[in-house]
């Protein structure tokens, strides 16, 4: 298939790149590098380096991208905390532009996998994040009922692995765990470290995402997440060795995610196989071998 992959050099956009290029797909990648990388592109994908407005407003473009099939939307403003500075970006990105896929979409006849959030489940009006991720599957519904658009929501649950981010806004607790760790660094927990989270590998969440493209979904939200959570004190743990250091706790964070991924199990056949604390050795075993 030709693929259209919004936010594909990014942490997730990149490694599902790799995966769709391996099976070989055909995929045109769309990022404007505000948390994506471009050493993350693979040399036989085709890039544009703009934001996703921008390119799918851009008559030009446009053309180019008749014939894709499927849109895996994945481009966003991530994290919780730095959306409390600037909520309106925050909207205009997730939610906007969210609407400018779909519409986009409706014009060329592709498929739309929106890229949710599990934040959701802690309340959707607990930070601008959340509120703008949910109203994107909002967008993705309304769409899907009023001009029959195919599309499917997946609810990330915590994603690590390859290329995640392990410093600045974006960075996610493992990466943030990782730095440290090999810095010989105490490990930064917030607040009293029990609240838990369900840690899921990024391959995983790579093949729920190609899973829900082959189907023909009307605005279905399936949680792409393990099944199994920790608390952040317990993958802490999981470090050798490791001193850790207590901070205060963040506004607008649940305390604890835990997916129920039945849905997607029933709908696909999909469940995640990657083990936290298998990463977590290897990762360690990696830093000893260096």
């Amino acid at each position: 298939m030709k693929a259209l992959i919004t936010g594909g050099c990014g942490f997730i956009g990149s490694n599902l790149t790799d995966i769709l290029i391996a099976s070989n797909d055909e995929v045109v990648v769309v990022d404007n590098l505000v948390s994506g990388k471009k050493e993350n592109c693979n040399p036989a994908a085709s890039y544009i380096f703009e934001d996703i407005a921008d390119a799918l407003m851009n008559p030009k473009l446009r053309q180019s991208l008749q014939d894709v099939e499927v849109i895996f939307h994945l481009a966003a403003m991530p994290r919780i905390q730095p959306s409390f500075k600037d909520p309106l970006y925050t909207l205009r990105n997730n939610t906007q532009g969210t609407a400018i896929v779909c519409e986009f979409a409706r014009e060329i006849g592709a498929k739309v996998v929106y890229a949710g959030s599990s934040t959701f489940y802690g309340g959707v009006y607990l930070n601008p994040y959340a509120f703008s991720k949910w109203a994107g599957e909002e967008v993705c519904k309304m769409y899907s009922q009023i001009y029959d658009l195919t599309t499917s929501i997946a609810r990330f649950f915590n994603v690590y692995g390859p290329r995640h981010l392990k410093t600045g806004p974006y960075s996610t607790v493992v990466g943030i765990f990782e730095e440290q760790y090999q810095n010989s660094d105490p490990l930064t927990i917030t607040g009293t470290g029990e609240q838990r989270r369900d840690f899921t590998h990024v391959n995983d969440i790579c093949n729920g995402l190609i899973a829900m493209s082959i189907g023909d979904h009307r605005g279905e939200a399936f949680n792409l997440g393990s099944g199994t959570n920790y608390s952040i004190n317990e993958l802490a743990a999981m470090y050798p060795n490791a001193s850790t250091a207590y901070i205060p706790k963040r506004p607008g964070e649940a305390d604890e995610t835990l997916a129920d991924t039945t849905a997607i199990h029933s709908a696909t056949g999909w469940l995640a196989t990657h083990k936290l604390k298998e990463y977590v050795l290897s990762y360690v075993e990696g830093i000893k071998n260096d």
